[in-house]
């Protein structure tokens, strides 16, 4: 048994304090009936109850995950083409969680998932400024000034980019490393940009997202994240 305060403010409904004030306005109904006394106790299991005729359900537990999604699996939780989903690999996750961005078909690496809504927003949106770290292999030798170029931000069909973070780590055998940080999310950005500058991507893979790295994580391997991690996701968009 559970006071009846207490689970609305559990629920999500208000903060105790405001909860009982909604008791004594006669605004909570258990079974149908009105509760104005304070200290009603409820089973949360059995016992329904309402505020201004709807059902009070609880909020469901936020779930945040880290995943190594591999290349040739969609981030979509859907597709009419019946390919590999991320969703397809959350064996024993039973809650519904939500990929964080998108990886393309063809890009590997850090992806996260949550059911935390207000999080995944703040994550994406560019305002917030999160860092995305990609490690890519594109086509030829890219010389200094191509990599300024990336550094200065290039101009893309659908504008400008924000100057983005670039170190090249090798060229060999017509092909070079470079990685790559930004704070944007537009769709394929770090191919469109490396195309932009004349070295189309080979292989892409993202190795950090904001404090999080994928760690000794292997393609199509996820794990919880630990409280800390949740707690620095939060402080890098300022939810905390």
């Amino acid at each position: 048994m559970e006071r009846l305060h207490k689970y609305l403010a559990r629920s999500g409904v208000s903060s105790r304090r405001k909860a009982e004030e909604l008791i004594r306005e006669g605004r909570i109904k258990v079974n149908n009936k009105t509760v104005s006394e304070m200290g009603f106790k409820i089973d949360p299991l059995s016992d329904v109850v309402t505020i201004d005729g709807q059902k009070v359900r609880l909020q469901e537990e936020k779930v945040y995950l880290v995943m190594y999604k591999p290349i040739r699996v969609v981030t979509t939780l859907s597709d009419p083409s019946k390919r590999v989903k991320v969703s397809d690999l959350l064996k024993g996750i039973k809650t519904r969680v939500y990929p964080v961005g998108r990886l393309d078909y063809l890009t590997e690496g850090l992806l996260l998932l949550t059911n935390d809504g207000e999080l995944a927003y703040r994550l994406t949106h560019p305002k917030f400024k999160v860092d995305k770290t990609y490690l890519a292999e594109v086509k030829g030798v890219a010389g200094e000034e191509q990599i300024e170029m990336l550094r200065h931000g290039v101009i893309l069909e659908d504008g400008p980019t924000a100057p983005a973070q670039v170190k090249k780590l090798k060229s060999e055998a017509g092909r070079t490393s470079l990685e790559i940080t930004i704070h944007e999310g537009r769709n394929r950005q770090v191919r469109r940009m490396c195309e932009a500058i004349g070295h189309p991507v080979l292989a892409l893979k993202r190795t950090r997202f904001g404090p999080l790295s994928l760690g000794n994580l292997l393609p199509g391997q996820f794990r919880y994240l630990k409280p800390q991690e949740i707690k620095a996701l939060k402080k890098a968009c300022r939810l905390l």
